[in-house]
């Protein structure tokens, strides 16, 4: 059975299913991967296990899904059905195969809602129908393509998933008059961003960041010691960095004499690198905005005002309100809009509406 034959041979205990699934796929945190969820029903309907993908290095939603679900008979495990948002993955990264982990499991029935589209990982479908399970895609498709909308917009353009991280005072400045900036936002604020900026594998600043604040573009836990992961240092720009520049100290860090956001998040992605996180400064943010490579927006907000200075954003070309970009609030992952100490934290993504992302079709078998 294909994708494409048994779109309406799902039933209500499969739909509602699916969109447990979905919601256990807003769980996860955006990233390198996309956001995934995945349950098993018995064949009454009973929701019998379920799975999410917590971010790059942990186990996918449908391998979560059958720790969860533990050893059962042959027999029984060929009448269940494991629901998954997105076309199981059929290779081999810093996990294994989602659709052989589901072969070997004896699972009889998987629906999925919209296939992978990728090079890389699809094909997951065709090699569980190869192996003779019952395969469907397409079931709340729709909902599952606006989810990782720009996660597949960033794959099919063959470049990472792009976080922006901007730090501003209630008036949009990133500096006071005289250059200063550290620090705007509070510890809470800054301790947030290093979270978010330990799930990056690569963090990009511009040259003018480097000799105006010297940043370590380092990830840190709360006490301030290192993360275990460290994401690649990357410097955009045609200046000489200056000796001794903090960014350079020890391994993992690049330097690419480029003003083209487009060619950096290239370059990065010859490297293997499928997220990056923009740290600044305005001309780097600006450009990255104007050329919508930005996929993830965590926006500080500081309760104060400036009144000059830095702005965080500069000119995007915008000459009319009608052409404005949209983007709105994002609560996977957590809230979209939370309290750290005084300052605000907004999370938000592009809209599909203003911003049409690149899917693949939701009801094809590969």
């Amino acid at each position: 059975m294909t994708a494409n034959t048994a779109a309406h041979l799902f039933g209500a205990a499969e739909r509602a299913g699916m969109e447990r699934a979905l919601d256990l796929a807003g769980q996860g945190v955006r990233g390198a991967n996309p956001l995934v969820g995945a349950v098993i029903l018995d064949e009454d309907g009973t929701m019998l296990a379920s799975g999410t993908h917590h971010g790059a290095g942990t186990p996918h939603a449908e391998a979560a899904a059958l720790a969860d679900l533990g050893p059962v008979p042959a027999e029984r495990a060929r009448r269940l059905t494991m629901l998954a948002t997105l076309e199981p993955c059929s290779h081999t990264g810093r996990t294994g195969p989602c659709a052989e982990a589901i072969i070997r499991a004896g699972i009889g029935r998987v629906v999925y809602a919209g296939a992978d589209g990728t090079d890389r990982a699809g094909g997951g479908a065709g090699l569980l129908e190869s192996a003779g399970v019952d395969v469907a895609g397409g079931l709340c498709g729709e909902a599952a393509r606006d989810l990782n909308h720009r996660w597949f917009a960033a794959r099919a353009a063959g470049r990472p998933f792009t976080t922006l991280h901007l730090a501003q005072s209630l008036d949009g400045r990133i500096a006071a008059a005289d250059g200063t900036s550290q620090w705007i936002t509070g510890e809470g604020a800054r301790g947030h961003a290093h979270v978010v900026r330990a799930r990056a594998e690569a963090i990009i600043a511009g040259t003018g960041t480097i000799l105006a604040d010297n940043p370590r573009l380092t990830a840190r836990t709360p006490d301030g010691s290192p993360a275990p992961r460290q994401p690649l240092r990357v410097v955009m720009g045609h200046r000489d960095l200056p000796a001794g520049a903090a960014v350079t100290d020890g391994p993992g860090h690049l330097h690419l004499r480029e003003h083209d956001p487009a060619a950096v998040l290239a370059a990065l992605a010859d490297r293997g690198i499928d997220h990056a996180m923009v740290e600044g400064g305005a001309s780097i943010a600006t450009a990255f905005l104007a050329a919508d490579l930005i996929d993830e927006l965590w926006l500080y907000q500081a309760p104060l005002f400036l009144g000059s200075g830095r702005h965080a954003v500069g000119d995007l070309g915008i000459g009319t309100l009608a052409d404005a970009t949209r983007w709105r609030y994002d609560d996977r992952g957590g809230p979209a809009h939370q309290l750290l100490g005084a300052d605000a934290v907004l999370h938000l993504e592009p809209t599909p509406i203003s911003r049409p992302a690149r899917v693949p079709d939701h009801e094809r078998t590969r």
